[in-house]
């Protein structure tokens, strides 16, 4: 099963928006999550309804950052991107009769349905702009540049 790594994907742009000064293309951040630049525009307009980017046309335009990072959380662009499922397994459900099935879905249920809220809550935790000292603490210890140009060509 393919995981789904979009929130991964627009917290990594978010960040490199957030040290880049001016717009960034959807052409500069589709190079940055490694998809084409239309998912990004689709993306990024669900964040924009949620007031977290804005976005410019024309020459020189482009995307940038609408929001204090202090004030949004990890939960906040989860649920702009539509709640993605959490966790890639489930339960089996072919053969909805058997007790067996049954016990094992409903103890099983309960425990996802735990390990969800307990990792939705770590996301309402959690800030971008705690995320943005992260990436500055990890760049800073290698030396690193972190221009979204560069990070991506290499």
């Amino acid at each position: 099963m393919k995981r789904d790594s979009r929130l991964s994907g627009v917290l990594h742009v978010l960040l490199h928006m957030a040290e880049h000064e001016g717009p960034s293309t959807s052409e500069t951040l589709a190079r940055a999550m490694d998809t084409n630049p239309v998912v990004v525009r689709r993306v990024m307009a669900g964040l924009r309804e949620r007031g977290f980017v804005r976005s410019e046309k024309g020459h020189g335009g482009g995307w940038t950052i609408a929001c204090d990072l202090d004030q949004v959380t990890l939960r906040d662009v989860y649920n702009a991107l539509g709640e993605p499922q959490l966790l890639s397994i489930g339960n089996r459900s072919d053969h909805p009769r058997c007790l067996v099935e049954q016990a094992v879905n409903a103890t099983l249920g309960d425990a996802f349905a735990e390990a969800e809220a307990l990792l939705l809550q770590r996301f309402s935790e959690v800030t971008l702009a705690e995320l943005s000292a992260h990436f500055h603490e990890h760049f800073a210890r290698r030396g690193r540049s972190a221009a979204i140009e560069k990070s991506h060509v290499e």
